[in-house]
């Protein structure tokens, strides 16, 4: 691939996603236990996943070790002009995944992954949702299919994910965040939530039916996208 944000499916091969378990691809940016705060690089050429930075130092994550894998589903967009039910818009980034299983993935690698539900983060005024899942290769895959299913096999879980949500940046000296509700929406909102930034994610590449201003900044030159054809 030539950009992992554009060139891979946001289903795995032969999936549909809301027709085959609700699975998606989630590219991995940082891995369990990493606190090295990793990004694709919207702007960069292909995309690149490297170390976000603050006024030129490297982020870490300093309110304790992340328990999850964290990436993001690849051709979607959180588009700032996409309001939710209380105006924040999205954040201008690709969907992000929070994967619950126990098995460290690689950063920059495709993982089917199940999704059961997503958190709406409402981080500094914009939309940050999170879809949670579970890599299809995790030992509790079989065993968790949904929301409830992740509470009786990993109590706690869906707490921990809302705790470090709302008070990671905590650790910077900044101001808790928000969820726009501490239930975890439904499968099928969720689902409904990849279709929509994925469709974004077309107006984005000029494959839809909306537009978009190009003073965005992104390199959008991938073969799945403004690439060659």
């Amino acid at each position: 691939y030539e950009s992992v944000w554009h060139d891979v499916s946001r289903y795995p091969s032969g999936t549909t996603g809301g027709g085959d378990g609700n699975v998606i691809n989630l590219v991995t940016e940082i891995p369990l236990r990493m606190t090295a705060k990793m990004e694709v690089q919207k702007d960069r050429p292909n995309n690149v996943i490297s170390q976000d930075s603050t006024d030129g130092r490297p982020r870490y994550y300093t309110y304790g070790t992340p328990f999850f894998n964290y990436g993001f589903v690849p051709q979607t967009w959180e588009d700032p002009n996409l309001k939710d039910s209380l105006g924040n818009g999205g954040d201008n980034d690709p969907l992000d995944v929070m994967e619950v299983g126990s098995v460290r993935l690689d950063m920059g690698s495709i993982t089917p992954c199940r999704v059961l539900g997503h958190l709406e983060l409402i981080d500094e005024g914009e939309m940050d949702n999170k879809i949670i899942c579970i890599a299809l290769s995790d030992p509790d895959a079989s065993s968790i299919t949904n929301m409830g299913d992740l509470e009786r096999v990993k109590p706690g879980t869906i707490e921990r994910l809302k705790d470090w949500l709302k008070r990671y940046k905590t650790a910077e000296g900044k101001g808790e965040n928000s969820l726009a509700s501490e239930s975890p929406t439904s499968i099928k909102e969720a689902m409904e939530l990849i279709e929509e930034t994925h469709e974004r994610w077309k107006n984005l590449c000029g494959k839809g039916t909306g537009y978009v201003s190009p003073d965005h900044g992104f390199w959008l030159d991938a073969p799945g996208c403004k690439g060659r054809r």
